[in-house]
This record gives structure tokens, sequence and C-alpha cells, in this order.
């Protein structure tokens, strides 16, 4: 049965270079339990300023809320203004980040390469509408909203969601783990 997980379950963690804090919503740890082989965080950006390096680790980043960031990628500029847009990048990828207006709210999923791989679709729900999360793969499913969840399906597991009165926007994280899991 699919596990949903609420902000009770989530955890407030440090950001490797000291510029901020990131909500950690889901995290397998890697053999070094600081380590990590998948994390699903989002992040308060209050400020300008260098991405944390993860090496080994491919990333999908998302703005969530806010007026958006430009991420200078090696000289390659990226505006990120629109939200729920995913933009895919290597951890070792040195990255500065400037926010186009104030503080921005960001979704990242980070990945360990020689743990597998990500992919993320974000699917809108209007009021009424239902959306059904069903596949061989593993899946993490993110609803965002005032009370944010996230579901986690193991393979073949399904799930459904209905929007109320108000539309939803979710995110499905499916899994490719090297093993095949």
């Amino acid at each position: 049965m699919a596990k949903r997980l609420g902000a009770a379950d989530f955890v407030d963690m440090p950001w490797k270079n000291g510029g901020g804090t990131t909500r950690e919503l889901y995290r397998l740890p890697a053999a070094q339990e600081e380590d990590f082989v998948l994390r699903v965080s989002m992040a308060r950006v209050g400020q300008s300023g260098p991405f944390s390096f993860f090496p080994g680790i491919e990333r999908i980043l998302m703005l969530v809320d806010g007026a958006g960031f430009e991420l200078d990628m090696n000289g390659s500029l990226q505006r990120l203004t629109q939200p729920f847009i995913p933009l895919q990048f290597s951890g070792e990828t040195a990255v500065n980040c400037r926010l186009l207006g104030d503080e921005c709210l960001d979704f990242n999923v980070m990945t360990a390469r020689d743990w597998g791989r990500s992919e993320l679709a974000v699917r809108p729900l209007a009021p009424g509408q239902r959306y059904r999360s069903e596949g061989p793969r593993a899946r993490l499913l993110y609803r965002h909203g005032i009370e944010p969840e996230l579901w986690v399906l193991a393979a073949g597991e399904t799930l459904e969601l209905a929007a109320a009165e108000v539309p939803l926007l979710l995110v499905e994280i499916t899994l490719y783990p090297l093993d095949g899991a």
C-alpha cells in the first residue's frame, strides 16, 4: 500500500554550502548515512549565490513560487520564471544563482548516477478531475498545496487522487534504479 508522508515527516537540513536550509521530503540513504542515492526536497532561496556541488548526482530543479531566478551554469544562462517547469543538470556543474525578485521556493530531485536515474512529470488537476498513478516502476507522487504531501509507491502499486474545489499540481517522479528494483 502506498505510504503517505506529510509535514511531520519532512526534515529541515542545512545546505551543503551553508547558504540556507532545505526541507527534505524524501531520502534514500547511501551506504554512508550522511549521503543519499535519492533526495526530494524544497528550499527557500532568499539570496543570490552559488549552488552546492554534488559530484555524481543528477539534479532536476523547478521553481515553485516567487519571481524566479537566473542560473549561470558555466557561462550558460538559464532563467526559471515559470513555476513547475523542470530543468535537469549535473551536480558537478558550477551554478551561480541570481534572484529576479524576492525569496523563491524551489523543488529539487537529486539522484546518484551510480544508483540510477529519475524522471519527473508535472500533472495539473482541475477541480473534480482524478489522476491515477500506476505503473511497473517505483514512484514518488508529490501533491503541492497548503498541506504538501508525498506518497511513496512501490513498483506496481496504484494510487488515485482527485482535486476537490481547487486545482492541484501533482509531481510524479518515476525511479529507474540500475539494479532494476
